[in-house]
């Protein structure tokens, strides 16, 4: 019994250890809320009560839509402007349940990042 409490002991602590890391700050991913035609619905965030931390706990779409990860614009990138075509394309693009790596002609379609400030 002490044996395999020995053995199992380090190997629960690297579990734990591995899973620590919730995400990065600054993330690189966030959550969208869009409905099945590619439209918005603002998704409601619980983030932390700090301007240094813009990290999510959790977001959720309690108004409707699917639940969808997306990319944050990296420095210097811009999101493509809100119209038909990129409705089109995210409708196509949510049925993986992602926007990540998505394209909309020769742009990431990614979302700026929140303001702190």
């Amino acid at each position: 019994m002490r044996i395999a409490l020995i053995v199992l002991a380090p190997l629960a602590l690297a579990g734990a250890a591995l899973a620590q890391p919730l995400s990065p700050n600054p993330p690189k991913t966030t959550i969208q809320c869009i409905e099945g035609g590619g439209q918005l619905i603002p998704p409601v965030c619980d983030v932390p009560a700090s301007r240094l931390d813009n990290r999510e706990y959790i977001c959720t779409c309690p108004n409707g839509g699917q639940r969808v990860d997306v990319s944050i614009c990296a420095r210097g990138q811009i999101p493509p402007p809100e119209g038909k075509a990129l409705n089109i394309a995210r409708s196509t693009a949510i049925k993986d349940g992602s926007l990540v790596g998505d394209k909309l002609g020769d742009r990431p379609i990614c979302v700026a990042p929140r303001n702190l400030h």
